[in-house]
């Protein structure tokens, strides 16, 4: 079970078999076999080194923000819940995650539903937001399992669906689909961003700066700029202690600065990944679905897209940030029995999509709208159910992402119906 679990859980394994059943089925000989699988591998784990360089630097400027701030709350972070909610639940979680992961195989299989997703990181989130509620309500866990893993398989598959139709604006193609759980969001920003289709044409990727603002133009120099004024405004509220029991034996002065520095080039490792595995693994894919699910994509992870647009993902990240620290203002004054804090991480990933997804279709004013927008949602649908979390035993964090609160919302209400 733990292998099994283990290898589910890991997408560079599971890219991996299937460039290497892809292959075979296209009657590669054994190096080019080999090759080509070796290389979605290493593409996908040079893709998820950058990928972990940019979550730690982010990680430790959520500490620093909030420190030097002052912001209670709970921290709106996948991986923390999870971590709490295996402890409590581990049987139903891993096992609704693998049979959420086979039933995306049936739904691919069996439906007009085509799409396979590869993101492990996401579909245990998933399975641990639809384990706590079932549990929550005192399903046996089989039950429990069977009903949770069918949930899990049918949004895998259905809900890349959705974001198609932009995909082939932003990608020029039809070959991936999007596999991350802000996927209602994502073509919600889409769908904002036609409101300014006659602005469509100025995209992100188009903005004239100024000649002393020229090095925007490089979408590395422009992230390194803004991670800089970030970081030592956040190290400056924070104040020495806080920051040098961050940076150890580095300088507290200094640690912003490789911080900023360490985040560009998180991200230019991760765009480096990205390139490496994509070429493969959709040339692989296209005999998988040939031989054995005819016409299904590949649904992957965000980053896939950033090369696309990297303006528009600075722009996503930061309208995105901004729209939750004005939930956080608005949550304080209303006096919200919960105040659900913004982490920098996920806004980084999910509002800079958004703001790929707005720019497809309405330039740089569809990004800031839908990128905004999402920042407002990954801030306010936590809170709905955060309260049956906490009573299930994860308080202190909680799960912000767009796809499984509102599933998560919709099976509560539903239950809550008849039990």
């Amino acid at each position: 079970m733990d292998f099994i679990v283990s290898l589910l859980s890991n997408p560079s394994i599971l890219l991996g078999i299937f460039a290497f059943i892809g292959l075979i089925a296209q009657e590669k000989n054994g190096s080019e076999v080999l090759s080509g699988t070796f290389k979605t591998i290493i593409g996908f784990l040079i893709f998820s080194v950058g990928a972990s360089t940019i979550t730690g630097t982010l990680q430790n400027f959520n500490t620093l923000f909030q420190d030097g701030f002052n912001i209670p709350g709970v921290i709106a972070s996948p991986e923390a819940a999870t971590a709490l909610a295996q402890t409590q639940y581990g049987f139903v979680v891993s096992s609704t995650l693998i049979l959420g992961f086979l039933m995306n195989l049936v739904f691919a299989k069996f439906t007009p539903l085509k799409n396979i997703l590869f993101h492990g990181g996401h579909i245990l989130f998933f399975a641990c937001v639809l384990a706590l509620i079932l549990k929550s309500y005192g399903f046996q866990d089989m039950t429990a399992i069977i009903i949770g893993g069918t949930i899990l398989g049918f949004a895998s598959a259905a809900l890349p669906k959705l974001c198609q139709p932009f995909m082939r604006k932003i990608t020029g193609g039809d070959d991936i689909a999007i596999g991350h759980f802000n996927m209602i969001g994502y073509a919600f920003s889409g769908l904002i961003g036609k409101t300014f289709a006659k602005h469509a044409d100025k995209t992100t990727e188009d903005i004239k700066f100024p000649k002393w603002l020229s090095f925007f133009r490089d979408f590395l120099m422009g992230i390194s700029v803004i991670m800089l004024i970030l970081f030592y405004i956040a190290t400056f509220a924070a104040g020495r202690a806080v920051t040098s029991e961050l940076a150890g034996n580095v300088h507290w002065l200094v640690f912003p600065l490789i911080q900023a520095f360490t985040f560009a080039a998180g991200m230019s490792i991760l765009m480096s990944g990205v390139r490496m595995f994509l070429a493969e693994i959709t040339a692989a894919f296209v005999s998988i679905s040939e031989r054995f699910i005819p016409n299904s994509k590949p649904a992957l992870d965000v980053p896939t897209i950033f090369p696309f647009a990297p303006t528009a993902v600075l722009v996503g990240f930061l309208t995105s940030y901004s729209a939750g620290l004005i939930a956080i203002a608005v949550m304080v004054a209303v006096g919200f029995p919960v105040i659900i804090i913004p982490a920098a991480h996920i806004c980084f990933f999910s509002g800079g999509t958004a703001g790929v997804f707005g720019n497809s279709t309405g330039g740089w004013r569809g990004a800031i709208a839908g990128s905004f927008i999402m920042g407002l949602l990954l801030a306010f649908l936590p809170v709905l159910l955060y309260p049956l979390f906490a009573d299930m035993g994860v308080a202190g964090s909680t799960f912000p992402n767009v796809d499984y609160n509102i599933f998560g919302i919709l099976l509560d209400w539903i239950l809550g119906l008849f039990l």
